[in-house]
């Protein structure tokens, strides 16, 4: 493995200032992320989602952003899935935007609840077939044996549930309904841009952190 202390990088792709985060961390964050969709990353809706168990541990894990608005931001899973169960303990998360080509991290925080049924059927109903019959197929998070398990309940879902299956009980949406963001901005000598957005009552109060 190579040393990876020798490894560095000189941010110097960008600012951040508050003249730029002055109509609110919805309107900052609805532009960063119409910038990364224009700059052709790859994945630029992923985030990591972060909750907490029973136990008091952190887990992670890769989502994709499928809404944002005043309401909040909206991703789709099992909600038998293990953030689901977490979830279900603890409705509060943490999500994370890291977009490396434009040097920038979004962190949101907040309370989580789920989309309505319609919300949910709704973004169910758009999806391809094989992910509506995979939404049926996985038993997410559990032990399974074999990737062959995978096949025959997919198999066994296109039989059962056809060319138009249902949404499972078990699938929908979940909506973080945010608290805090905080933007960051890679600048040069490791003097990066820290701008936190905190909801008071119901006005958002702005502060720079120390990098």
């Amino acid at each position: 493995m190579s040393k990876l202390s020798d490894f560095r990088k000189s941010y110097e792709l960008g600012e951040l200032d508050e003249v730029q985060a002055a109509d609110g961390p919805l309107a900052l964050f609805n532009r960063w992320m119409d910038e990364a969709i224009a700059h052709d990353m790859s994945e630029p809706t992923a985030m990591t989602v972060a909750t907490v168990g029973a136990n008091h541990r952190p887990s992670t894990r890769v989502v994709l952003l499928k809404g944002c608005d005043a309401r909040g931001m909206v991703w789709f899973t099992n909600y038998e899935s293990r953030k689901g169960e977490e979830l279900a303990g603890n409705p509060y998360a943490a999500l994370q935007f890291h977009w490396v080509e434009m040097e920038r991290v979004v962190r949101i925080e907040g309370r989580v609840e789920k989309t309505s049924a319609q919300e949910s059927d709704d973004y169910f109903k758009s999806r391809p077939l094989d992910s509506r019959l995979g939404a049926w197929a996985s038993p997410q998070s559990r032990v399974i044996s074999s990737r062959a398990v995978l096949v025959a309940n997919a198999a066994k879902a296109a039989v059962q549930q056809g060319l138009n299956p249902d949404r499972p009980p078990h699938w929908g949406g979940y909506r973080l309904v945010p608290d805090r963001f905080e933007f960051w901005q890679g600048r040069r000598s490791r003097l990066h841009d820290r701008l936190v957005f905190s909801l008071d009552a119901d006005r958002w109060v702005r502060e720079r952190l120390a990098p």
